[in-house]
């Protein structure tokens, strides 16, 4: 962290001052009672104390020429950088006024105003935790270095005080830590120690406590039965009365609901009924037919068996116009019987030839003839094709013979329809005479457009039929005029029920509302008579029991006190052996690496400081006794037979060594009030080199009253004196003389 400006306001000699500062070194130069250390103990305040602090230091702070209500202010801006290299600016304005006291932190426009919040972050942007940390680190004042060099034990308790934040040494710590836990241990009858006695006192009240105890707890537990079973009565009736009335709203809406369901089948009644008898009205004024239904059914059977009639004669006169028919041909059976039967003759004869020549060879005629099978083959085929002509002549006499029955019978019928042809003829007039005045009286042009005309009709009837047992199903003997108006009225009535409904809320949504919630009434009634037995008794209880719980108490809390009083003295016991135990332990980690770092980085400044006179240097772990190698004497020598400038060369490498030590990554500031007073000039510049050295991780805010630092300064601020004079005050021998 780097600052950039410093404002003082209401502290000391600085009634409203404000110092700009440089990255790197700034040497503050001014003469004694400038206000320099005051700039010191306004930073180490700024980074460390709370602005709610009521301590008296502050009040020793104030300025001396403002008003008693002013009190120190402090304003800083700076500069910082986290371990990625990322910069942030911030601000930090603290007031202390006491628990009015106020803070401002703003680091990259995120302010924080709470006062624990805001020592948080400081701490965590310098690495500094606390006041006595800071100035046992990089608060570093010239009587400080004096007084570590008449003491290698306050060096010590320094440098532990460096590592853990305290503001004494281990060592006083030590002593003091076994002196209180002798005082709290001893356990000798004549004098005891504080435990001791808390011992005794405990159980001195434990039996005087014991006695009422009993009695107080039965009183507590029946007083708080009473309180449950009060508060269970109480919301026992306020849920009643809850359920009662979302019941009340569950009927409501179950009446309202079902009266504007029926309103709604009122409605729907009716809209179809006014429906039905508009269409009604359409279909009696829109009948396909001129004439009534029955007439022209009569009519339309009339034409069709007009019509019947008619086709039937036309087909009978047709058939008695059909006179002519053809003799049948001769017949051609007799030549085809004749070849059969020529056929078969000779097909027997050459059969009865071959089967005599067969019997010739074997010696039974004495005439011998030799035929071939071939002959017999032959007659065989000759024979078999005059079978098949004659089974041909058969079927064609047999169809001659049928053809002529069929002539003779056709000539029969033909005499008896040439005899009523005239009477036939006579029928089909009439007949189509009765067809044409038919048509004529239906005024259509034919049977088919009369059958349509039935049909059409007949559907059209029907359909008012239909819509005529709809209506008196819907409305009964309701006159039809009535019908929108009883409409209209259930219209309305289902959106005044809807509205009532809709008021209601939720409930009257819900399913079975009211079945539940008439259970649930019925459950709080029954629970709020309980609740009310059980307070009744419950104060009974109460009542009845007449304990004195003053007595009681007074011992209760007489055992407390000592119980209390036992087990804070038994934890400080306890701690007090932990912390010394913990000292120990720690006092030995922390020295053994505080003594390695503290060599590696002290060597590198002394040799710088005293330009190669010492280049070695040991630090005892145990006792941090500090030895330089000196070069004269080829040996290690301790820190203490040096001289005073070198010796506080020497703490102030330790001191460098131990900010970076223990600040880490942080890079707080570093105020230094004149360490290099008892440094001759040459190494009062070395010194400054390395502390310029130092500004390449560090900001250095050096506070001196001599101008021989200016010019490797990166910034010089120079205060100015008091000048004011007590000028009311008599001469001493003035005042002798009166």
């Amino acid at each position: 962290m780097r600052i950039g400006r410093l404002r003082l306001r209401g502290i000391r000699q600085h009634d409203d001052r404000e110092i700009v500062l440089a990255p790197g070194l700034t040497v503050v130069r001014g003469p004694n009672e400038a206000g320099k250390s005051t700039i010191q103990r306004a930073l180490e305040l700024a980074f460390t104390r709370r602005v709610t602090s009521s301590n008296s230091d502050l009040d020793a702070l104030k300025s001396w020429t403002s008003g008693d209500d002013v009190r120190p202010e402090i304003e800083l801006d700076f500069v910082t950088e986290d371990e990625e290299g990322v910069t942030r600016t911030g601000r930090l304005v603290k007031s202390f006024k006491g628990q009015r006291g106020t803070v401002s932190l703003d680091l990259d426009g995120e302010v924080v105003s709470d006062p624990a919040r805001a020592d948080e972050l400081l701490a965590e942007l310098t690495g500094i935790p606390s006041e006595a940390f800071f100035r046992s680190t990089a608060s570093v004042r010239h009587h400080e270095l004096a007084e570590v060099s008449r003491d290698e034990a306050a060096l010590r308790d320094r440098l532990q005080a460096s590592i853990s934040g305290a503001d004494r040494g281990t060592s006083r710590a030590r002593k003091a830590l076994d002196r209180a836990i002798r005082d709290l241990t001893t356990r000798g009858p004549k004098n005891p120690g504080r435990v001791k006695a808390a011992e005794d006192g405990v159980a001195a009240e434990t039996t005087a406590v014991e006695e009422g105890e009993t009695a107080l707890a039965q009183l507590e537990r029946d007083r708080d039965t009473l309180v449950g079973a009060r508060e269970r009565r109480v919301e026992a009736e306020k849920g009643l009365a809850e359920r009662r009335a979302m019941l009340e709203k569950a009927r409501q809406a179950e009446r309202l609901l079902a009266e504007r369901d029926a309103a709604k089948d009122r409605y729907e009644r009716y809209r179809q009924a006014v429906q039905i008898r508009d269409e009604l009205a359409g279909l009696a004024d829109s009948h396909p037919s001129r004439n009534p239904l029955p007439v022209l059914r009569q009519a339309v059977e009339r034409l069709r068996k007009l019509d019947s009639t008619i086709r039937e004669l036309k087909a009978a006169l047709a058939g008695e116009i059909e006179v002519h028919f053809e003799l049948p041909p001769e017949p051609t059976w007799r030549p085809i019987s004749r070849a059969s039967m020529g056929l078969i003759v000779l097909g027997a004869l050459v059969a009865a030839a071959w089967t005599v020549g067969s019997f010739s060879q074997g010696g039974a005629l004495p005439i011998r003839y030799e035929l071939p099978i071939t002959v017999l083959y032959l007659g065989g085929a000759v024979f078999g094709l005059g079978l098949v002509l004659t089974i041909v002549a058969f079927y064609l006499r047999r169809s001659y013979e049928r053809a002529m029955a069929l002539y003779r019978l056709r000539g029969d019928e033909i005499d008896r329809r040439l005899r009523g042809r005239s009477q036939l003829e006579e029928e089909l007039v009439q007949a189509e005479l009765d067809s044409e005045q038919q048509l004529a009286s239906l005024e259509l042009p034919d049977l088919d457009t009369a059958s349509a005309l039935l049909t059409k009709e007949e559907e059209h009837v029907a359909r008012i039929d239909r819509l005529a047992a709809q209506l008196e199903g819907l409305i009964g003997k309701e006159p039809s005029d009535a019908l929108p108006g009883l409409r209209d009225a259930a219209a309305l009535e289902i959106e005044q029920k809807t509205a009532a409904v809709d008021a209601l809320g939720p409930i009257a949504k819900e399913p079975r509302a009211r079945e539940r919630l008439e259970a649930e009434v019925r459950d709080a009634e029954m629970a709020l008579d309980r609740t009310r037995d059980d307070e009744a008794n419950a104060r009974a209880r109460v009542e009845a029991n007449q304990v004195d719980a003053e007595q009681v108490t007074a011992h209760a809390e007489r055992l407390a006190a000592w119980r209390d009083e036992l087990a804070t003295l038994e934890r400080r016991v306890r701690v007090y052996e932990a912390t010394l135990a913990a000292i120990e332990r720690a006092e030995q980690a922390t020295m053994k690496t505080a003594t390695r770092y503290l060599e590696q980085r002290m060597v590198r400044d002394l040799e710088r400081a005293t330009a190669g006179r010492y280049r070695r240097v040991r630090v005892d772990d145990k006792t941090l006794g500090m030895e330089v190698y000196a070069p004269e004497k080829r040996d290690w020598v301790d820190v203490s037979a040096l001289s005073q400038g070198t010796l506080d060369l020497v703490y102030l490498a330790a001191r460098i060594g131990l900010v970076r030590l223990v600040t880490g990554d942080r890079r707080p500031p570093l105020v230094f009030d004149d360490p290099f007073v008892t440094l001759d000039g040459e190494r009062a510049t070395r010194a400054l080199g390395l502390l310029k050295e130092l500004t390449s991780d560090f900001q250095v805010i050096y506070l001196t009253t001599s101008d021989r630092y200016d010019a490797v300064a990166d910034a010089v601020v120079e205060l100015a004196g008091p000048s004011a004079v007590d000028e009311g005050a008599e001469a001493p021998a003035t005042a002798t003389r009166a």
